[in-house]
């Protein structure tokens, strides 16, 4: 059975880096490692989707104690 994609917006490197205020080196550190969002590989293309770019910040979403 073959997953069911969503089709999205997809981000290149430096548009899915902008999107995550971090550098397009730090993308691909996380790749190395299997870290950071989910993306999809299309031949030697990355490609990022929306959907994951925002489950990603979501996910390292810090909640704080609140004020009073």
């Amino acid at each position: 059975m073959t997953p069911q994609v969503s089709v999205d917006r997809l981000f290149d490197e430096r548009s899915a880096a902008n999107v995550l205020s971090c550098s397009v080196a730090l993308l691909r550190k996380w790749r190395l490692f299997r870290e950071g969002p989910s993306y999809v590989k299309i031949g030697r293309l990355v490609r990022y989707r929306q959907d994951d770019l925002n489950a990603f910040l979501v996910s390292h979403r810090v909640e704080t104690g609140g004020g009073r």
